[in-house]
């Protein structure tokens, strides 16, 4: 009897040793040493897993004896696998894990003006940087026109059906709400605001980044639809030197080349550029779809690093085109077609840019900057020339302090606008000066662990126009690891000029000038709301889900309205104009494959006087879909599918909805790549619809242009890295 007792408590005693297996895993931040919260962890072969808690501690109990491997993720950082022997002597295992930042140039947003890191950002800001910009940049090398209209909530509006200046609409408002900076300073505004997308090259640049809604707080007037930052690459030590030779099948050709190092105290970076397009006409009715261009740009900036506290940078931007589109045959050979149609756009940019940066000490500083701007445009067609010169000047002190738990930023600035026209008929000048004071303070504040909030204010004074007060806050809600909301709104300001979408179609002929006794500022106020949601479904896939909200409200916008004698003159209305809907956007990764699936749903409307109307050239309903594939430093190959539906158009007609599908391909070596890219290979084309012209040919009356005239185009190219 005693035996059996005996067996039954040695038994009772092994089991109760093998439940009492555990084990303690502490996971750290590899760089800050901080513990983390929500890290999932599992060991493989078995169904245990578990998650960090609040001070980044794992348990797990009863496991058996022998050898395991754990697996540990968590969004942001890299994936970490480990081998541990039970029983376990010590107490603890620590886990160190790396943030997937190390793995990529480090990507500082600078459009908030603040220096937290992107999550961290209570103001929505999207943006498109690395791999995903030479993407972009391999289907147009020559422009970003493509790179913004493939965003999920953008579209690029073709305001001229012969020479294709475009502008950029971000939900649903009109180009001239929008505002397009280079490295903070607006250098793409007034006279130039329909050619700058088709004359910016992406080989310099580092990132693009957009926030959508009034950033009218931090950058002052025209920033009511949203803004576009343009940055461009810093020098490093590490020489860069980078060639892009580009063509198209549509006559194009494009030959970009880059270099930059840092020298010591002395960097440097340099970017020249021509890009060329015979004329083109694929729908053979004698209109080019693609004007014959000739263009060069040449960017070269100087860095100073005068110690580790003073820093300077000044920079020049250049560009000179040459642009002629319309009859096809006319272009060819003027002396033999000369009562044809034709619209020529003879351009010339200089343009400066000044930084200095001084610390006073790790958290406080001083930032100085200044730019000039000087840009020249002759408009050429038949029996009509418009020849304006715009000088523009931007000039902010800032001042900056960042603590632990609050970051403030306050500062002055100057804008001067003037434009000259030259004209040789008794129609009016347009000729004006635009002056404008502003100052602003922001503060950015770490409320609780699970909020931050961004609040803003800022003053300015338009000469001839008043003052305008804009606060703006937002708001960054943390509710997890995995899932984050923000809450944004403000208000904005519009400078009323007559370098319009509208205005543009028709060349600014019979437009009369903008009259501060009759013309108002346009004011807005807009509110952003969006969910986004990431996770690691498996080690394979990953899952990230982005759902926005918008409204914007501008009253008494300014419209170019038909006086008698075919005359126009721009009308503050006496209604609104608001726009309001929802983006969503998808993300999807399984090992060498990523799927972005973008949805956008816009509702614009215009109330004159009592009379509601949809605003033309806004499709209510797109679709982004894009499947890439890549092995890392060998291949990538895209598949791209936009949907737009139909459109209303100003002569109240509807626009047809069309598909637009894109397949592009690039093989890698180390110093070298080749791709090919076939854009609009089911040759969706507006001509195909019906005619995009009234009248003869030799004066023709054209119709809006909402879908591509160039129809299918293959651009091939190389690109070098020295």
């Amino acid at each position: 009897m005693l035996k059996y007792i005996f067996l039954i408590v040695t038994i009772v005693t092994i089991g109760t040793a093998q439940a009492q297996n555990k084990i303690k895993f502490h996971i750290k931040d590899a760089e800050t040493n901080e513990s983390i919260k929500d890290v999932s962890a599992k060991i493989e072969g078995t169904n245990l897993v578990s998650t960090s808690d609040n001070v980044g501690i794992v348990i797990f109990e009863n496991i058996s004896e022998g050898v395991h491997t754990i697996s540990f993720s968590l969004e942001g950082y890299k994936k970490h696998k480990t081998s541990f022997t039970i029983p376990f002597a010590d107490e603890f295992f620590e886990i160190a894990l790396e943030s997937e930042a190390e793995e990529m140039d480090e990507i500082i947003v600078t459009s908030t003006r603040g220096t937290r890191t992107i999550s961290n950002i209570p103001t929505r800001v999207e943006f498109i940087a690395g791999e995903e910009l030479e993407e972009k940049a391999n289907m147009k090398p020559g422009d970003i026109r493509m790179m913004l209209n493939e965003s999920t909530g953008i579209q690029t509006q073709q305001t001229s059906a012969t020479s294709g200046n475009s502008s950029i609409r971000i939900q649903g408002l009109d180009g001239r709400y929008t505002q397009i900076l280079k490295d903070g300073f607006p250098l793409y505004s007034g006279a130039s605001s329909g050619l700058g997308l088709l004359q910016t090259p992406p080989l310099d640049l580092k990132q693009v980044e957009i926030i959508k809604g009034s950033a009218s707080t931090l950058y002052g007037g025209g920033a009511i639809a949203g803004l576009v930052n343009l940055v461009s690459k810093t020098p490093t030590e590490e020489r860069e030197l980078r060639f892009i030779i580009n063509g198209t099948s549509a006559l194009g050709l494009d030959i970009n080349g880059f270099y930059s190092q840092q020298f010591n105290k002395i960097g440097l970076t340099v970017f020249a550029s021509h890009d060329r397009n015979a004329p083109y006409d694929p729908a053979d009715i004698q209109l080019t779809a693609i004007p014959k261009f000739e263009r060069y740009n040449f960017n070269p900036k100087l860095f100073v690093n005068f110690n580790e506290n003073t820093k300077l940078n000044f920079g020049v931007n250049t560009v000179f085109e040459n642009r002629i589109g319309g009859n096809i045959d006319y272009i060819k050979d003027e002396s033999q077609y000369p009562d044809s149609y034709f619209e020529k756009n003879k351009t010339q940019r200089i343009s400066t840019q000044f930084t200095l940066t001084h610390k006073f000490n790790e958290k406080e500083s001083l930032t100085i900057k200044n730019s000039f701007n000087n840009f020249s445009r002759v408009i050429t067609i038949p029996d009509y020339v418009f020849d304006g010169l715009q000088n523009s000047t931007f000039s902010e002190i800032s001042y900056s302090k960042n603590g632990d738990i609050a970051e403030w930023v306050t500062g002055a600035n100057l804008y001067t606008d003037n434009f000259t026209e030259d004209s040789k008929t008794a129609f009016p000048l347009r000729n004006y000066n635009q002056i404008t004071y502003g100052a602003f303070i922001q503060n950015t504040v770490k409320a609780k662990e699970w909020l931050d909030i961004e609040t803003g204010l800022r003053g300015d004074y338009v000469v001839d126009y008043g003052f305008s007060f804009l606060p703006r806050i937002s708001a960054l809600f943390k509710i997890n690891s995995k899932f984050t909301s923000r809450l944004g709104g403000g208000l904005g300001y519009k400078t009323p000029t007559i370098f319009t979408e509208e205005s543009e179609r028709i060349q600014y002929r019979n437009v009369l000038p903008i009259n501060s006794d009759f013309n108002t500022l346009e004011k807005s106020y807009g509110l952003n709301f969006d969910v986004n949601y990431k996770t690691n479904i498996t080690e394979d896939i990953s899952l990230s889900l982005n759902q926005l909200f918008f409204y914007t409200n501008v009253d008494s916008p300014l419209i170019l309205t038909s006086l008698p004698n075919n005359i126009y003159q721009f009308v503050n209305v006496d209604g609104y104009l608001n726009t309001k809907g929802a983006e969503t956007n998808v993300k999807l990764g399984y090992k060498d494959f990523k799927l972005f699936l973008g949805y956008t749903y816009t509702d614009a409307s215009i109330d004159n006087n009592g009379i509601k109307s949809e605003n033309p050239l806004t499709a209510k309903h797109r679709l982004n879909n894009v499947l890439m594939y890549e092995v890392e430093d060998k291949w990538k190959a895209g598949l791209e599918a936009y949907y737009y539906s139909p459109q209303k158009l100003n002569d109240g007609t509807i626009g047809r909805e069309y598909w637009i599908f894109g397949f592009m391909v690039e093989k890698l070596w180390e110093n070298f790549s080749v791709y090919a890219n076939f854009e609009n290979f089911t040759d969706t084309r507006q001509t195909k619809f019906g005619s995009i012209y009234t009248g003869p040919i030799s004066n023709p009356v054209f119709k809006d242009i909402y879908a591509p005239l160039d129809g299918f185009v293959v651009n091939a190219g190389i690109k070098l890295k020295i």
